[in-house]
């Protein structure tokens, strides 16, 4: 698996899977908070297989600019 997921998209993954898991524990929005989960792994991992069909990457290239 190449990293396709960095830099601002990568930490806004983690916080935002990590606020819909704790969400969804204190029952304030259910169970479908857990969907957190994929989105905090897709963060950790640096791996989204959505982008691949399209072949986004959000990872900076060796030219110093992100792919999009």
């Amino acid at each position: 698996m190449k990293a396709n997921v960095g830099g601002i998209d990568r930490i806004l993954r983690i916080a935002i899977g990590a606020l819909l898991i704790v969400l969804a524990a204190l029952n304030v929005i259910g169970p479908w908070g857990y969907i957190g989960v994929l989105v905090l792994a897709t963060g950790l991992f640096r791996f989204c297989l959505a982008y691949l069909p399209f072949g986004w990457s959000t990872c900076e290239s060796k030219s110093g600019q992100a792919k999009a």
